[in-house]
């Protein structure tokens, strides 16, 4: 009789149980089911246009360095702090590349890593302040991106570089392996290191607990200083290296080239926090994130909508995905 009565019983428990489960895989996915959306949607309007080879390679192709910065910007934000001066850091390392290359004949090698150099020494102007003299993240490095906008007119007199830079260079950044644009593997090689520095080695975990709460992990013996100075070094080093690769991508100099980077990069990575796991920055979701943010703004400009529209719908996912984070924090505390 007993055994009888405890099996209706379980079986409400059971679905109970299911029904969370699923709800919560799709809170976690949601963005891939958004994504394949968007990709049925632009394919039916553009059968012709949208659902090729080509547009899928392009498009891979042109988010390789909004990836690599905002890989930087994920670190840093991992330890609670907001770089700011990442794209006009990007920027100073596009005309510092090309500058040395073209107008002192510095070799490759010798260019690059004096770049990643600078980007260090900016990321560690940026943690003295932030981590030492408890600047605030906002305004220290708000006022890094106008000192660098101001080092970039410096070192290229105003004038865009587009001539004198080595083809030995330019190979880095336009050559393709089986059909494989370069610029996507070094996307690819930079998106497995930052995972697996901040998934699955100990100096992620703390990162996070930084980030989470400084005081907490302060008094449980976490060197914060120490993560917070180290992540916004290597969210400068990650943003020299993408300006590095843009350089050699497009074979010129803009003074503006870091400006549009921004807004896509933070947008990344507010909308990869609520995807995969969310209520934290991490790789997988900002992948996600940047996949369905490449994709709408390119079906909305082989749509032959207006150009500012694309930032109208990077800055709405922007304030969608801070929202949804505010509100998931809100109902966590009540």
């Amino acid at each position: 009789m007993t055994s009888v009565e405890s099996k209706p019983a379980a079986h409400p428990q059971i679905q109970g149980d299911k029904k969370p489960l699923l709800g919560g895989v799709l809170q976690r996915y949601s963005g891939l089911v958004l994504l394949a959306a968007l990709i049925v949607l632009f394919s039916i309007l553009l059968p012709e246009t949208f659902p090729t080879i080509r547009t899928f390679r392009t498009l891979i192709a042109d988010q390789a360095i909004t990836t690599i910065l905002s890989l930087g910007l994920l670190v840093a934000y991992r330890a609670g702090a907001f770089d700011l001066s990442v794209a006009q850091g990007l920027g100073l390392a596009v005309i510092l590349v090309s500058w040395l290359q073209s107008s002192h004949g510095l070799s490759v090698p010798m260019a690059t890593l004096l770049t990643l150099i600078v980007g260090a020494l900016v990321g560690a102007a940026n943690g003295i302040a932030i981590a030492i003299l408890n600047v605030n993240s906002f305004i220290a490095t708000l006022a890094m991106a106008s000192i660098l906008e101001a080092v970039i007119y410096g070192v290229s007199g105003g004038n865009q570089i587009v001539g004198g830079i080595p083809q030995g260079f330019l190979s880095l950044g336009q050559a393709q392996y089986f059909g494989i644009p370069v610029v996507v593997i070094y996307m690819a090689v930079v998106a497995v290191i930052v995972w697996y520095v901040t998934e699955q080695m100990p100096v992620g975990r703390r990162l996070q607990a930084v980030g989470s709460n400084t005081e907490a992990s302060r008094l449980n013996g976490i060197r914060t200083a120490r993560y917070i100075f180290g992540a916004l070094v290597a969210s400068s080093i990650l943003a020299s290296l993408a300006g590095v690769i843009f350089a050699a991508k497009i074979g010129s100099a803009s003074l503006t080239a870091g400006a549009p980077y921004l807004l896509p990069a933070f947008a990344a990575i507010f909308l990869g926090s609520t995807q995969v796991h969310p209520g934290r920055a991490n790789v997988a979701g900002t992948l996600i994130a940047i996949a369905l943010l490449a994709t709408g703004a390119k079906g909305l400009q082989l749509l032959g909508v207006p150009i500012w529209t694309s930032s109208l719908f990077n800055g709405a996912v922007l304030l969608s995905a801070v929202s949804i984070a505010q509100i998931r924090r809100s109902k966590s505390r009540s």
